[in-house]
């Protein structure tokens, strides 16, 4: 497939989701600044533009891994069975790992106190971001999609705060790939601290893949949807 330098990330990998996991191993981020161009996300990273254009150059896939023309309903509904429920269920357990590993091996690796924090941090972002868009947004674009009827406050407003909140989790995350060094290993490590670490890496996979479904596919046809409602029509109560 042919690979535009002048593509954006996000444009890349809704072409061909394969491609998300070879941006993730140069290090380009494609879903909070996916609307980067290549050439643009290279050059900062400093990145050989070739090498990445080759890696990203696939041959077609047999069966698409995003399909652009979902209905923005079924593409929330997909988000909040495939990535919420992760979330919801992981996010404890994880907590409650990274608190124990912490704990019994803080004083020979100081650095997993900053860890603990910036999950609990992490945490206490995700837990209300991700009930406004199951209670508030996700509906609000259904019943805009279904209708045309407008929510009383625009999706615009809503939906730069929740942008701006994948911000803020995508760089606590970022924070703990940078204080683990890419969640390396300890030769001391026990079972519990390798599974630390592979949940960190797993969870933070996911987020990518499931800030980039968001950001760049669902709000953007939300967005669009909300320009072409009919300027008279009644505002949803809700």
């Amino acid at each position: 497939m042919t690979v535009e330098a002048s593509a954006t990330l996000a444009d890349l990998v809704i072409q061909d989701g394969r491609r998300a996991r070879i941006l993730e191993g140069f290090g380009l981020d494609y879903c909070c600044h996916g609307q980067r161009s290549l050439v643009d996300a290279t050059t900062e990273a400093g990145v050989d533009l070739r090498e990445v254009t080759r890696a990203l150059d696939l041959p077609a896939p047999s069966d698409p891994a995003v399909r652009v023309a979902q209905e923005r309903a079924d593409l929330a509904h997909d988000i909040v069975d495939t990535h919420h429920a992760y979330m919801w269920e992981e996010m404890p357990r994880l907590q409650a790992l990274v608190e124990k590993v912490a704990r019994v091996h803080g004083e020979r690796h100081p650095e997993l106190s900053r860890v603990e924090e910036l999950f609990t941090a992490a945490v206490s972002e995700l837990d209300p971001h991700m009930t406004k868009e199951e209670r508030s947004v996700f509906p609000a674009i259904s019943r805009l999609e279904k209708s045309g009827t407008r929510p009383r406050v625009s999706l615009a407003e809503q939906i730069e705060v929740l942008v701006d909140e994948h911000t803020v989790v995508g760089d606590l995350f970022k924070e703990i790939n940078a204080t683990t060094m890419g969640y390396a290993v300890p030769e001391d490590a026990c079972g519990s601290y390798r599974a630390m670490l592979d949940g960190l890496r797993e969870m933070e996979l996911d987020l990518h893949e499931h800030i980039h479904k968001e950001n760049n596919v669902l709000f953007p046809g939300a967005l669009e949807l909300e320009r072409a409602a009919a300027p008279d029509a009644q505002p949803d109560p809700v």
